[in-house]
């Protein structure tokens, strides 16, 4: 009998238990302190299990979405949504929270559940229109980016993703509409700017690439894609001075073939030859892999294991076009040596070896060299 009581009596008062009620001051304190994970527990141990009422899964979800505890603030938002399966804001929090996880699939589920619920919600039809364009789906990705355009023309960002595919796909009439109106509404955007100078260029408008090239240099991007086609432009309208002062403006570390390569150009075309071809060799490092002469030694390395001797020591030359070192001519030296029967290119690499100045950790290939050097000039 004690025993059935008791159960009945827990029966009776578990859910008044459960609906007890959080120190809000407590909670907002951790709050503001940022100590959501504190909080989290808290409500945990404050509400019970099974929690069924929709305003304290929401305080759950939301505390440890917070605390960066994705998964367990998902689960208590899916509580929700299985309560409420029309409740926009639970799914769109479902929505970043896959996103957070790199989820996109569960993700684009959720958005594409909000809009059919709210076919006007930009925001919704800007992220679906993002995801499908990392994801290469040029249909969709239009689809949603086009929408968006549509309920907020202004909005920089769709504006410049939706003109940037649409120059991709040579539309280039719509795209200068969607840009010249968001630019309407705010001409100093960077993101635009860049976005309309890349269609100047696209269009071969030289004149106002650089105008707006200048214009976004002057507002502090010096960035490489804007610098060279502000170049490139100048280039192309002969301004070969202008177009060498441009790409000065690059750091070292920056500089890239096709910057050397105008650069040389220019100074070619204003007869400036010396500096030209300095900018030539340049322009030669910059396109020549600094592997190159690995992989030619590489390749030469598996034609000397198929005894296919000349092959690999023409192999070996190309190798050393690229980068001198002592071990490629020791290997060459050998093969002339000992393949061959070559003397007098096997002493020409020996001793190419020995000038090379050889580290002491070589020390055995030294005394070997140093020895048949000695021997070949008998």
């Amino acid at each position: 009998m004690k025993l059935t009581l008791i159960v009945l009596l827990l029966a009776i008062f578990s859910p008044l238990f459960a609906q007890q009620k959080a120190n809000d001051a407590l909670l907002l304190d951790l709050y503001q302190n940022q100590k959501y994970l504190e909080a989290a527990q808290y409500l945990r141990s404050t509400y019970t299990e099974p929690v069924t009422d929709l305003k304290i899964l929401s305080r759950l979800a939301y505390t440890y979405q917070m605390a960066g505890k994705l998964p367990d603030a998902e689960a208590y938002y899916q509580r929700i949504l299985d309560k409420d399966s029309l409740n926009i804001p639970v799914m769109l929090n479902l929505a970043n929270i896959n996103l957070k996880r790199e989820n996109d699939a569960k993700a684009i589920g959720y958005f594409q559940k909000v809009i059919t619920l709210d076919s006007n919600n930009f925001m919704v039809y800007k992220q679906l229109g993002r995801l499908y364009m990392e994801q290469y789906n040029i249909p969709l990705q239009m689809r949603y980016l086009q929408r968006a355009n549509t309920l907020n023309p202004e909005n920089d960002e769709v504006a410049a993703d939706l003109s940037s595919t649409l120059i991709s796909l040579k539309q280039y009439k719509t795209a200068q509409k969607i840009l010249a109106k968001a630019l309407a509404a705010d001409s100093l955007n960077l993101l635009l700017l860049r976005t309309m100078m890349r269609l100047n260029f696209e269009l071969k408008k030289y004149a106002a690439t650089i105008q707006t090239g200048e214009q976004i240099i002057n507002l502090g991007d010096v960035s490489y894609p804007v610098v060279s086609k502000a170049a490139e432009a100048y280039f192309m309208l002969k301004n070969y001075q202008c177009c060498i002062e441009t790409f000065a403006l690059l750091p070292e570390l920056y500089q890239s073939e096709a910057s050397y390569y105008f650069t040389a150009e220019s100074y070619k075309a204003l007869k400036n030859n010396q500096m030209a071809i300095n900018f030539f060799v340049k322009t030669l490092h910059q396109c020549i892999s600094e592997n190159t002469s690995l992989y030619y030694s590489e390749m030469a390395d598996t034609y000397n294991e198929m005894h296919q001797v000349k092959t690999a020591v023409n192999t070996y030359q190309k190798s050393l076009f690229f980068k001198e070192t002592g071990m490629i001519y020791y290997t060459l030296a050998n093969l002339y040596d000992t393949s061959l029967k070559d003397k007098k290119n096997a002493l020409k690499y020996y001793k190419k070896y020995i000038d090379s100045k050889p580290p002491a950790k070589e020390q055995e290939y030294i005394d070997y060299v140093q020895s048949r050097i000695t021997e070949l000039r008998k």
